[in-house]
């Protein structure tokens, strides 16, 4: 099946993951221009890197959720002032693992706001750029553990709920004018932040999906490609769940 899209342009923020990768991939193929956020010299150098091969075709642009200040340098920048956004990727998350009774006061701190006030601002300013033309797209990657968080993952699953939240309330609110969205909760993805505690508990972690296989960063990518389409219209201020079954049953 051939997919179509209203669209030529797209944001990726966090496109230094493995997914975001992929993705930029994907819409390339599909004859969109990916621009791919990161945060630091050595995410830049992975973009480029991964991608020499279809270099410019795409753009990567620095963006930092420590400083607010970096949303405004972006989109003042000279070659990303005049560009127009119809689609917008949101694989942006950093890492903080702890029990909320031990965890310490400036890491939460900073930790949610760099997770949800950094990223509402974004989607603020994302979502305003897309009412110029009356359209656009966006896809925010959430995860299972919102619903189905394991030991030491209650920050990263409030992060996530809130997020979704505020993705949620964009679709109702701008779905008139041709906005809409989409939180996708992929369940244990075979690359990433999370391939460390998979390598070594594979076997448990296999017995508790129902299809007993894990996700792949190919797969996501393809899916986030799906819901960028034409094809998915209808799709818009909800939370889809893409796990094997994992949190299905108990």
């Amino acid at each position: 099946m051939k997919f179509y899209f209203s669209g030529r342009t797209a944001f990726i923020f966090g496109g230094t993951c493995c997914i975001g990768l992929s993705l930029a991939r994907n819409m390339i193929r599909n004859n969109i221009f990916p621009v791919l956020s990161y945060r630091n010299e050595e995410g830049r150098l992975k973009i480029d890197t991964n991608l020499s091969d279809i270099s410019g075709k795409y753009l990567s642009v620095y963006i930092d959720a420590n400083e607010k200040k970096s949303i405004n340098k972006l989109f003042d920048t000279p070659e990303y002032k005049e560009k127009e956004i119809d689609f917008f990727v949101d694989l942006a998350h950093t890492d903080f693992e702890s029990y909320i009774a031990s965890a310490d006061d400036d890491k939460i701190y900073t930790y949610f706001v760099q997770n949800l006030c950094f990223r509402t601002i974004l989607v603020k300013k994302i979502a305003r750029i897309m009412l110029k033309n009356k359209r656009g797209k966006m896809i925010y990657i959430s995860s299972a553990a919102a619903i189905r968080p394991n030991h030491g993952q209650g920050f990263y699953r409030a992060s996530k709920l809130a997020s979704e939240a505020i993705y949620r309330s964009i679709g109702i609110e701008m779905a008139n004018k041709g906005i809409t969205t989409v939180s996708l909760r992929p369940g244990y993805v075979n690359t990433g932040r999370g391939s460390k505690y998979i390598k070594t508990e594979v076997n448990n972690i296999i017995k508790k999906i129902p299809s007993k296989k894990l996700i792949t960063a190919k797969q996501t990518a393809e899916t986030i490609m799906f819901y960028l389409s034409d094809s998915a219209q209808g799709f818009n201020a909800v939370e889809i769940t893409m796990d094997g079954g994992f949190t299905a049953g108990k």
